[in-house]
């Protein structure tokens, strides 16, 4: 007999509890067919995982046959789940891979029971749900109805004492419905029988006893247990079916078998599983692969982050430490006063002074230049293999024109063009608004844009150490989209970005657009005008057909024997069509992008 006395259930939900169970207390006779009726989440399925041993009740006692669970152990559940209870659930949870005679025979083997002795039980067991010429069939193979009754034949192969089933009619049609009733009816001649079902109709044809419950409180029992001393009616079917139950035990001869079947049956899954296996047996080989590749990759993040951020080595340079400490706290007080006024203290002598004493530091380039070159000849040189180019830059700039759409010749240097283009807009507005802006953008301007080195637009390509005038840095971090790489010192090659794309400025530059263009994209910016951005391209072939041209400073002079003073010939239109007619010709050879995978372009 089972008995249920003040059983609560309560289950952690966040910051809070919510109790599922609250005082439960009832009886059940040895042979009955108890239906437990209540809405959905009143705690019937919590009550008969409790009574399955499935689930741990929180406080209060439950009896099993007169003792008491409170002191059982694991092996004391596991026992009882055994060879006392057995469940029927609404999903089946039959085992796909295995027949009808395998899935009911799984509770037997878990118990060590024979061979023969298992298939008997397993057969005599299905034919008393009626599927015994269905023996050999999958689950897949059968339809809902039939599937229920062999999770009804697995429950009641062990013989068990009481049979819980959870909602085994929700998923079945009618008719089905009442085949399944009918042999859990006929179940409960001889056991205890506890069906949870929101079917109050089958309840009250089949059932032999109606539990109803309601937010976790049993509200009515059709037929309860009386109080009173028990009878030995347990004890006596407990001998019986053979005295006290063996503990459960599984053979390893029948575990090996179990898992070498379920292996070869799911084969992919066998072969997935190897496999994972395997990484554990080589894993110490792959963190020390990674660890080498990423090695690896962090020396080629660095060498290709060079090529962009060069080491630079200047003839010249000022120590930075004297520099900062020249603009840090150099007003400094020179007398002790009170602070009754207000005092000076210096900081234009000192300042100046710090200036003039700057340690400016000569580098001897030649000799370095020498010393490297040696170096890179040197085949067993461990600086040879951490100079992966090496460029020499001189003072003179690279005086390059071309002609622009319009036939105008204009250097190619996107900071020259822009300042002219400021100096341009603020001839042609002469308000007082903007007087105080142009003075101080034409002030940046000029010490900035107009003196610096056209290297903005114009760069000398990283040359290879095999005497190649393109390294293999830069044909691995760019793609040739057209064309080739220069071969020639006269040769040159166009980088586009990632998107085939060039800025308005550097097509300006190049002589692609107009000064027209440029101008009112000016005026329409510092107007606060709306502009309609028109889409333009230019074919490949259209920009290798670009005519650039370099002008030596040296050709630039002339002297001017009335006056004994030199000119510079760019100074007129004439003069500057001389230059430009004469000068060194340079070919675009191709036109490249940076590769998908490149770290600094």
């Amino acid at each position: 007999m089972l008995e249920l006395k003040n059983i609560t259930k309560t289950y952690p939900a966040g910051s809070g509890d919510v109790q599922a169970l609250k005082g439960i207390s009832i009886r059940f006779r040895d042979s009955e067919f108890v239906s437990v009726l209540g809405p959905s989440g009143c705690g019937k399925t919590t009550l008969l995982n409790i009574i399955g041993g499935l689930d741990r009740y929180t406080s209060g006692d439950f009896s099993i046959n007169g003792r008491s669970t409170k002191e059982y152990k694991d092996r004391d559940w596991d026992t009882y789940r055994n060879h006392s209870v057995g469940f029927v659930f609404q999903t089946y949870n039959l085992i796909p891979h295995q027949s009808v005679l395998q899935n009911v025979e799984l509770a037997l083997t878990l118990s060590g029971v024979g061979k023969a002795e298992r298939r008997r039980r397993a057969k005599e067991a299905l034919e008393t749900v009626g599927l015994g010429d269905q023996l050999k069939k999958r689950p897949g193979e059968m339809s809902g109805g039939q599937m229920q009754r062999v999770a009804i034949a697995r429950a009641i192969v062990n013989n068990p004492d009481i049979v819980l089933a959870d909602e085994p009619t929700g998923a079945l049609d009618s008719e089905t419905s009442i085949q399944v009733m009918d042999i859990l009816k006929e179940i409960s001649r001889d056991r205890l029988v506890i069906m949870v079902t929101h079917n109050p109709d089958l309840a009250e044809r089949y059932s032999t006893r109606i539990v109803k419950m309601l937010d976790g409180k049993l509200t009515e029992d059709s037929d309860p247990v009386p109080d009173g001393p028990e009878n030995d009616a347990a004890d006596v079917k407990e001998k019986k079916r053979g005295g006290r139950k063996k503990k459960p035990s599984l053979s390893v001869f029948t575990s090996f078998g179990l898992s070498l079947k379920n292996l070869f049956t799911k084969k992919g899954r066998t072969v997935l599983t190897s496999f994972a296996g395997s990484i554990g047996i080589i894993g110490i080989a792959l963190i020390y692969a990674v660890s080498a590749g990423m090695t690896g990759y962090i020396n080629s993040v660095q060498e290709d982050t060079l090529s962009s951020y060069p080491l630079s080595i200047e003839a010249t340079n000022i120590d930075a430490t004297s520099l900062l400490a020249t603009f840090i706290d150099k007003a400094r007080s020179r007398t002790e006063h009170e602070n009754d006024a207000v005092y000076q203290k210096e900081l234009i002598y000192d300042m100046m002074d710090a200036f003039s004493s700057l340690d400016e530091r000569k580098n001897d380039l030649k000799a370095f230049r020498a010393y490297i070159e040696s170096e890179l000849k040197d085949e067993e040189s461990k600086l040879a293999g951490s100079l992966s180019a090496v460029q020499y830059s001189y003072l003179p700039e690279l005086n390059i024109y071309t002609k622009n759409i319009d036939g105008e010749i204009i250097r190619s240097d996107t900071g020259e063009l822009m300042a002219q283009l400021i100096r341009r807009y603020y001839g042609m507005d002469a308000s007082p608004s903007s007087g105080q802006r142009t003075g101080s953008m034409m002030t940046s301007f000029g010490s900035s844009s107009l003196t610096r080195s056209s290297t903005e637009l114009w760069h000398e390509l990283l040359s290879g150490s095999d005497g190649d005038l393109v390294s293999d840095l830069t044909e691995k971090q760019y793609d040739l989209v057209y064309g080739s790489w220069p071969a020639r010192y006269d040769e040159i090659v166009l980088f586009l970005d990632k998107s085939n794309e060039l800025n308005d400025l550097t097509l300006y530059a190049l002589g692609l657009k107009s000064a027209e263009e440029i101008d009112e994209l000016m005026s329409a910016a510092m107007e606060k005008r709306s502009v309609e951005f028109k889409s333009q391209k230019w074919e490949y072939e259209e920009i290798c057909a670009l005519d650039f041209r370099v002008i030596l400073d040296c050709d630039c002079y002339t002297l001017d024997e009335s006056t004994g003073n030199y000119k510079d010939l760019r100074d007129s239109d004439t003069g500057l069509k001389y230059l430009y007619d004469n000068a060194l010709v340079l070919h675009v050879t191709g036109i490249a992008k940076p590769a998908e995978d490149a770290i600094a372009a």
